[in-house]
């Protein structure tokens, strides 16, 4: 076996194109969309590129066909804030062969050592912890659009070389119609009497102000746990215009406070009903397919991305509130009979009971893994968030 780095066009090919033998009899199994991946490794796309450097490799077998594939990266702004200096490992893809995997993986700890790192995550990705986060372990079942999925087998290939379980990640499903716990009818209806509160779903033609709001309560709700940081508000308006083609207004909520933003709750259709069918492309025919499917075909599935309330307005019942409020949107469409929520770490319980008091059930778990460089270090998960404040 050996390993090359991905380098040309035909090596960049052979990486998008590994899953397809890994997954040739898994019916579960989504392509992930091609330009999603590789918009990752493209410093022209990919921001994380100003503070930070990646290499991604293949593996190969005595008769040059690729088996196994890998990258590692380094955030500068995030690498120092842990106990040891920690890259990332992801886009991990073998046979099931422990050999295999674990010359992808001391290939991932050599080039880390070279550029410093003490320890890797993995498997993680090169950009926000909303997308290829994590290793599946549990519910293997179609995958929400840009969600890690992979065989059963890759958690005994992790364990087996030494990673160790930083945290877990939990998602959650419910029903769209099912009961809700009735304190958040309680809170909305106590709420809904004082007039300095009002909830209300975005207008697209105003999404630079709802990116303003967002913005706000992001960086007072979210930003300074687990490992989160500021966003501006370039970056959120930026963000919001690419997700304004799939943005349905009476699907994402904000709750006011004398008309200062205080909480969000956003959801999106799930694109992966839509993109199962265009086989990881995006060129004109797929783009067309995609609008016949987005206007004419059926997505019964609603995906939840961040729910939040600023940390002065938790524990007054804005959380009840806003889901009361979003829920009766909802429901009057009459369009989605599903809803899965985007994970949340264990190290988030006050989250996680928010979450459960919905109704939901976990339908998957992942597993951030971390490898510590010096074998003989105690190893230590991630902390439980002692405040009251939501990350996901």
């Amino acid at each position: 076996m050996k390993i090359i780095e991905v380098k040309s066009e035909t090596d960049k090919k052979e990486f998008l194109e590994l899953p397809l033998r890994i997954y040739a009899n898994d019916p579960e199994w989504i392509r992930p969309m091609n330009h999603d991946v590789e918009m990752v490794f493209d410093p022209k796309k990919n921001k994380f590129f100003r503070h930070g450097k990646l290499i991604r490799w293949l593996l190969k077998d005595t008769k040059d066909v690729v088996i196994g594939r890998v990258a590692a990266f380094v955030n500068d702004k995030t690498a120092n804030k842990n106990d040891q200096p920690t890259g990332g490992m992801g886009f991990f893809e073998c046979i099931d062969d422990q050999q295999a995997a674990n010359l992808l993986f001391d290939k991932c700890v050599e080039w880390l050592k070279s550029v410093g790192m003490e320890a890797m995550d993995g498997p993680v990705n090169f950009g926000e912890r909303d997308r290829w986060w994590g290793l599946l372990i549990d519910g293997f079942y179609e995958p929400v659009y840009a969600m890690n999925y992979n065989p059963p087998y890759y958690k005994q290939l992790f364990e087996n070389f030494g990673f160790k379980e930083h945290f877990q990640q939990y998602c959650f499903a419910l029903k769209v119609n099912q009961d809700i716990d009735p304190k958040f009818e309680k809170a909305y209806q106590m709420l809904s009497k004082n007039p300095d509160y009002r909830a209300e779903h975005i207008k697209k033609n105003n999404l630079e102000k709802y990116a303003a709001d967002f913005t706000e309560i992001y960086n007072k709700a979210w930003a300074k746990h687990a490992g989160g940081k500021n966003i501006t508000e370039e970056q959120t308006v930026s963000l919001f215009k690419k997700m304004k083609p799939v943005m349905e207004e009476d699907i994402i909520f904000f709750v006011y406070y004398k008309n200062q933003p205080v909480g969000a709750w956003l959801n999106l259709p799930e694109l992966n009903q839509y993109f199962k069918h265009l086989n990881g492309k995006f060129g004109l025919i797929q783009k067309l397919r995609f609008l016949w499917l987005k206007h004419f075909g059926k997505n019964e599935k609603l995906y939840g991305i961040v729910f939040g309330i600023v940390p002065e307005q938790q524990g007054k019942g804005v959380d009840g509130f806003l889901i009361w409020s979003g829920a009766k949107w909802i429901r009057k469409r009459n369009k989605y009979k599903d809803m899965e929520i985007q994970w949340i770490g264990d190290f988030n319980p006050k989250m996680i009971s928010i979450v459960r008091a919905l109704g939901t059930q976990i339908c998957r778990t992942l597993i951030t893994y971390r490898y510590l460089f010096d074998r003989t270090k105690p190893f230590q998960r991630l902390k439980i968030i002692d405040s009251d404040n939501l990350k996901n």
